[in-house]
């Protein structure tokens, strides 16, 4: 059985009541769902939602421990501004698909730059919800070949 851990980032938890244009109508429970739909059968989906960076950071370093193969991380706000994500990135030797439900170059210029994205196998920006089925097709896709 293949681990894939799923983290979204500080205010997702509010999608579908927030900044409609942006995220869209979708709520962070469907984007859950329909993960766990697409699932196949010999792989193990693990979501986490969290407002704090310290609790995130926790949950990337338990990777190895917890015997995680990917990671789809949407950091949200923090991939734009949190050197701590990015310390705590290069600690973990997996690779991870960044997601972002905004096109984040049609935003705010402080929007335009990351601290992670170097960092990452593969960025999925501005496809709103449906960035996520991507992602777990990928990270699926990654583990197979």
């Amino acid at each position: 059985m293949k681990n894939i851990l799923i983290i979204h980032g500080p205010n997702l938890n509010m999608l579908g009541q927030r900044e409609n244009k942006w995220y869209g109508n979708t709520t962070l429970a469907e984007i859950n769902n329909s993960l766990k739909q697409q699932n196949l059968a010999h792989y193990s989906l693990k979501f986490i939602q969290s407002n704090f960076e310290a609790e995130i950071v926790e949950h990337i370093q338990k990777i190895v421990s917890n015997h995680t193969n990917f990671l789809i991380l949407n950091p949200a706000g923090l991939g734009h501004t949190s050197i701590i994500l990015r310390d705590a990135l290069l600690c973990i030797t997996i690779p991870f698909i960044e997601v972002h439900l905004s096109n984040v170059y049609q935003r705010e210029n402080f929007r335009h730059t990351s601290k992670t994205w170097d960092l990452a196998m593969g960025i999925i920006s501005g496809l709103g919800a449906y960035g996520y089925n991507l992602a777990l097709q990928a990270a699926q896709n990654h583990l197979e070949n």
